[in-house]
């Protein structure tokens, strides 16, 4: 399967969702579900706000065109999306705005929107600093499902999270959630395997 790798962390090699993202990458390939892996980083090359194009052989048109083909090739989205002050980044807002196309990814029909993009899998590497899965937090989240309603307006409803959260908690914390979140990631091979 086409996997398609995207990071989005502004942290470098102190996040917790790029490593959580080659985690799960590695894990689908040693269990021989990824066939090919595209890798796009979109904190070191990030993509503009979105505008619309007058010219559509324009560089910035085919460039969006370009990001769209790429995830339209993927099986498999593996997604690292840290939670930012609630929500996602602005780098992966950027993203979804190159991906979520009126007449390519969804349509707008008598019964309403219809998602045009299902049969992809989507693992999204879910990294917080405190807790906002349940508690008083948890109606601060913006993050998970902004991402979820996200993929299912485009007709992706095999999403799965493998969160770890309140890495900014303590070493004790952060270490409890990377263990977590290690642990979701083997039982989604297995899930695969299944």
């Amino acid at each position: 399967m086409n996997v398609l790798h995207l990071d989005t962390s502004a942290l470098g090699g102190h996040s917790v969702s790029r490593q959580l993202t080659a985690s799960i990458v590695a894990q689908l390939q040693r269990d021989g579900v990824a066939s090919t892996v595209a890798y796009r980083d979109l904190a070191a090359e990030p993509l503009p706000h979105w505008q619309p194009h007058a010219d559509a052989s324009s560089e910035a048109a085919q460039k969006d065109e370009a990001v769209l083909q790429q995830f339209l090739a993927a099986d498999i989205v593996v997604l690292g999306a840290p939670m930012y002050n609630f929500s996602i980044t602005s780098t992966l807002k950027a993203w979804l705005d190159r991906v979520m196309v009126a007449g390519r990814t969804f349509r707008y029909g008598p019964n309403g929107p219809e998602g045009l993009a299902g049969g992809k899998r989507v693992v999204i590497a879910s990294s917080r600093g405190g807790i906002y899965s349940q508690g008083p937090a948890a109606a601060m989240d913006f993050q998970e499902n902004y991402l979820r309603t996200a993929m299912g307006f485009i007709g992706i409803t095999d999403v799965e999270f493998v969160r770890a959260e309140g890495v900014a908690m303590g070493d004790e914390a952060r270490q409890k959630a990377m263990e977590h979140a290690n642990a979701t990631i083997g039982q989604l091979a297995l899930r695969k395997a299944a």
